[in-house]
């Protein structure tokens, strides 16, 4: 009867401790949406842009066959891709044509930005990898390391892909979107380049 009576309340101690990091987890995602809709709210011309290839990079993941526990890490630095550019600053976030090659160099430092504020948090280890090389490009001449080919993780080789599209088929201040034909066939050219 004593060694039943330990172990529920073994049963019951692991049931709590597994609701209780349950709460946490979602506590913790609930953060990270909420992360990213106050980027999308600072940088309204992009409204909708997070939450459209995360679903995406998500679909693409685990046709790929990626494991669910990789999903989860995608989702997360799917979301927070973009929250190094919450320290851009206005006039070059928001400027209504191309930018300048010094507002470039600003502006691709987004990446190096989103470690700096997150790269602390140890839940989000696994999940900086698509904010960190989600610019990196397959023949090196991406940003901000140059990484090339495999040496850029798998999560952010492919977020990469539907980043591009979202961003070809949206409007911009800058110029109109893309239809859906022209950017898939502008992917396709970039394989190997690009991607």
């Amino acid at each position: 009867a004593g060694q039943a009576a330990i172990a529920i309340d073994n049963a019951l101690l692991f049931h709590d401790l597994q609701r209780s990091n349950s709460e946490l987890t979602l506590a913790y995602d609930s953060t990270i949406e909420g992360w990213s809709r106050v980027l999308e709210l600072r940088d309204r011309e992009t409204q909708g842009h997070t939450q459209r290839v995360t679903d995406m990079t998500l679909r693409l993941a685990q046709l790929l066959g990626l494991p669910d526990d990789d999903l989860i890490h995608i989702r997360r630095g799917a979301l927070l891709h973009d929250i190094g550019k919450m320290s851009v600053p206005d006039d070059i976030l928001h400027k209504p044509a191309p930018l300048s090659i010094d507002e470039w160099v600003i502006m691709r430092q987004h990446p190096i930005y989103a470690v700096e504020m997150l790269g602390h948090i140890p839940f989000l280890q696994r999940a900086l990898v698509i904010p960190q090389f989600h610019h990196e490009k397959w023949d090196g001449s991406g940003y901000p390391n140059g990484l090339k080919g495999i040496q850029i993780p798998l999560p952010a080789r492919i977020f990469a892909v539907p980043d591009v599209y979202d961003a070809l088929t949206s409007d911009r201040p800058y110029r109109k979107a893309w239809s859906h034909i022209q950017a898939i066939d502008y992917i396709r050219t970039q394989s190997g380049t690009h991607f």
